[in-house]
């Protein structure tokens, strides 16, 4: 069992226990999700680009980066469930997907053009 059917089965219950399903529709999540994103940007606004692995290596700062991790991932899972997605296999396509758009020999240190 892949992690993240463990992890989607672990919130499944924790919600089904609190009776918190009816709270859970795909607006409200995606609204959770971004306002946690939101907490996660709002702890990098200020850091220098170039000192940010270095300031998240330690705490107290890289406690509270893995809790709002752990919040976005939360949330995205939850609304992956809830719209019956199947996370681990649709970011295994997007990846594939990527790699023929972007094959390595062709982008490799140069960040891709939008397109």
């Amino acid at each position: 069992m892949s992690d993240l059917i463990e992890l989607r089965d672990r919130m499944r219950a924790f919600t089904d226990e609190r009776d918190w399903a009816k709270f859970h529709d795909p607006k409200s999540l995606v609204l959770a999700l971004v306002g946690e994103v939101g907490e996660l940007a709002e702890l990098f606004q200020w850091l220098p680009a170039d000192q940010a692995v270095e300031r998240v290596g330690t705490d107290p700062l890289r406690r509270r980066v893995g809790e709002e991790l752990a919040d976005v991932l939360a949330y995205l899972v939850r609304l992956a469930d809830v719209l019956d997605i199947d996370l681990a296999e649709v970011a295994r396509a997007k990846l594939a997907d990527s790699a023929l758009r972007f094959p390595a020999h062709d982008v490799r240190g140069e960040a891709p053009e939008k397109g």
